[in-house]
């Protein structure tokens, strides 16, 4: 099993990244993908990725940080993508529940980050809550132009799911799907997934699954959860977890080109 979405820049690992990393694969992970939340975190997920074996990057800006988005930005992420580490461009996208900036920023930075990604050929990692209608609208014009895409942490509709499928969009499926409160229609929709469209990941240190036992100290979660997840998933899907959980890592492997 891989982690597609881990938030190792965060200050919350600043004290024991290297334990972290340890304790995922020795928990059974076999790989990492590192994510580039703005600039300078790109950056640093790129020296980590470096650093830690099986462990990979993303380069990109959120789209709660697209108001910082200028032509040097393409630049830079032009020049992180030639590294071997980073395997993806993004995390990217349109959030219009928060709008730390605005929509039109937010559309400006992620139609850039797509014209970047289909010119270096990469797949894209994106971000989308509250905006789907919009996020399709600026997609659907680069679909045939980039080799893959990847929406994480989905927590959408089915019909939401639906429009992301018919357009050959993998989904990324967190520990949200693990909470009795908000993830329930998540989970009822697992099965209309087919498995090879389908990731897992942590988003670490955030969404910890709120049935995990026992509850770590911290409430921070890791990668070294993410088990608990593919267990979760494949039981609701009523499929063998060994098994999805290798379908999934050659979806890894196709999606991003790499091998672990």
């Amino acid at each position: 099993m891989f982690d597609i979405g881990l938030n190792l820049t965060s200050l919350q690992f600043a004290k024991d990244r290297d334990d972290v990393v340890a304790r995922a694969f020795d928990a059974g992970v076999k790989g990492l993908l590192l994510t580039g939340t703005n600039l300078h975190e790109s950056e640093q997920a790129r020296q980590l990725a470096q650093r830690y074996d099986r462990c990979w990057s993303t380069a990109g800006v959120h789209p709660h940080d697209s108001s910082q988005w200028t032509s040097e930005s393409a630049e830079i992420i032009h020049r992180l993508a030639k590294t071997s580490e980073v395997v993806a461009i993004g995390e990217c996208g349109l959030d219009f529940n928060r709008n730390f900036s605005t929509p039109a920023e937010q559309e400006n930075a992620f139609t850039a980050q797509l014209a970047l990604a289909a010119e270096l050929e990469m797949p894209v990692f994106m971000h989308c809550r509250d905006a789907h209608e919009r996020f399709l609208a600026l997609l659907d014009p680069w679909l045939d132009k980039l080799p893959g895409a990847v929406l994480h942490c989905f927590t959408g509709t089915r019909q939401e799911a639906l429009d992301c499928l018919d357009r050959g969009l993998y989904l990324g499926i967190t520990g949200w799907v693990c909470d009795e409160r908000r993830g329930l229609e998540l989970r009822e929709l697992l099965p209309a997934i087919p498995a090879d469209r389908l990731l897992f990941e942590t988003d670490a240190p955030y969404l910890l699954p709120r049935d995990i036992k026992p509850k770590p100290a911290s409430r921070r979660n890791e990668p070294a959860w993410l088990g608990h997840i593919v267990t979760s998933v494949a039981q609701w899907r009523g499929e063998d977890p060994n098994g999805l959980s290798a379908l999934t890592d050659d979806n890894v492997r196709r999606l991003f080109g790499i091998d672990f």
